[in-house]
């Protein structure tokens, strides 16, 4: 009995210390996703849509905010116009504001794209009658 253990042992060991030699096949890389890559244009035109939506309600509008902000991106002056239309259908000037806010967080380091922006959103925002952060003085904060 404990011949037939030592026997096994022995094989177990000495097939671990030889190195096996094995086919190298080329690694595969898989594809996980059949769905095809979104445009910049389609992903604008969704959210553009989304908040075009006439019967939004406040709670969509902040969770599609929310989920624009998380993307790892500075959302294009045609969504925030969009989501600004919709904050004035809403009546809500605080979610406005927190959208230019948001904007201006998310644009971080990069000083020249939040005043871009802030320059094509200017027609909307004077006809919504939306202030910006900077001119109810709220940014100094």
């Amino acid at each position: 009995m404990f011949r037939a253990v030592f026997r096994l042992s022995t094989t177990g060991a000495r097939s671990l210390a030889q190195p096996r030699l094995c086919n190298s096949a080329p690694v595969a890389s898989r594809c996980y996703s059949h769905a095809k890559a979104e445009t910049d244009e389609e992903f604008d035109a969704r959210w553009v849509t989304y908040f075009n939506k006439p019967d939004i309600d406040a709670w969509e509008l902040r969770k599609g905010m929310n989920t624009l902000i998380g993307y790892d991106l500075v959302p294009e002056a045609k969504i925030l116009d969009s989501a600004l239309r919709a904050c004035r259908r809403l009546d809500d000037l605080a979610s406005a504001i927190r959208i230019l806010e948001a904007v201006k967080d998310k644009a971080g380091n990069h000083k020249d794209i939040y005043p871009y922006l802030i320059q094509e959103l200017t027609p909307t925002l004077s006809e919504l009658g939306i202030s910006t952060p900077e001119e109810l003085g709220i940014d100094k904060l």
